[in-house]
């Protein structure tokens, strides 16, 4: 049986570390599912186009895809902006009038939360020099891009207090835009921290670009700044995770 082909839906970013980052994840993605087709899209500013791409496989006769949002909370991307574009295609015919054959589209849930993400995450401040003996003395700032969706910050929130179960000394929440606190602030929150003897920011987003790079500055009085998540070993099992969830037949109820 054909599997659905799995599209991975990014952002996009002027940025060009942004593409090759997802490029890099969606291909270590796929090394981990041989015989797996997998695609890759973006909102704005890359290319291909969510609509292009769909019609692409439309015209090679694939029937079923599942969409997959390359997002960490479900804010407005994932509620309004990619269910808008799946919509809008694939046409039931081209301009040229040849029949293309209709796909079906499920979306998939967004990466987020997941233990998963949070084995990144440590992997990351581990890569940056923290052992697992510092976590007792070392405070953790989880600095986000930022959402004015309360679903999203509440995700958010979660996933810190999930990261200080952990074993950390102490982690809190931050934000690139759109909320507060900002990165800097929550560090110097965290110097006034019992038992906190160092501060290590770790960049809760996939890809490098405008809102990772206001992390970094943030992160300047910070002892230790972890790398983006990126294409690490547990986002690639995670896209296959949520790609699974999605493929599964939906169950009749009686």
């Amino acid at each position: 049986m054909n599997r659905p082909v799995l599209l991975v839906i990014a952002h996009g970013s002027r940025d060009p570390r942004h593409a090759a980052t997802v490029r890099a994840l969606v291909r270590r993605a796929g090394a981990l599912r041989p015989g797996l087709r997998v695609e890759t899209a973006f909102l704005d500013f890359n290319l291909p186009s969510v609509p292009g791409v769909l019609d692409r496989l439309a015209a090679d006769g694939v029937r079923e895809v599942v969409a997959l949002p390359l997002l960490l909370t479900r804010a407005f991307h994932a509620k309004a902006d990619i269910p808008a574009v799946l919509r809008q295609a694939p046409p039931r015919t081209s301009s040229w009038g040849d029949p293309r054959p209709s796909l079906t589209v499920r979306q998939a849930e967004v990466l987020g939360p997941s233990p998963l993400l949070i084995a990144a995450v440590e992997r990351r401040l581990h890569e940056a020099g923290l052992t697992p003996g510092d976590k007792g003395t070392t405070g953790v700032v989880l600095a986000s891009a930022g959402s004015t969706d309360p679903e999203a910050i509440a995700v958010i929130a979660e996933t810190a207090r999930e990261l200080r179960r952990t074993g950390w000394c102490s982690v809190r929440p931050a934000f690139a835009s759109a909320s507060l606190p900002r990165t800097e602030d929550a560090v110097r929150a965290l110097r006034t921290d019992p038992g906190v003897r160092r501060v290590a920011v770790a960049p809760y987003v996939i890809a490098p670009g405008r809102l990772p790079d206001r992390i970094a500055t943030g992160a300047a009085g910070a002892d230790v700044l972890a790398d983006v998540l990126g294409p690490s070993p547990e986002l690639a099992r995670l896209l296959l995770e949520r790609y699974e969830a999605a493929s599964r037949p939906v169950a009749r109820t009686a």
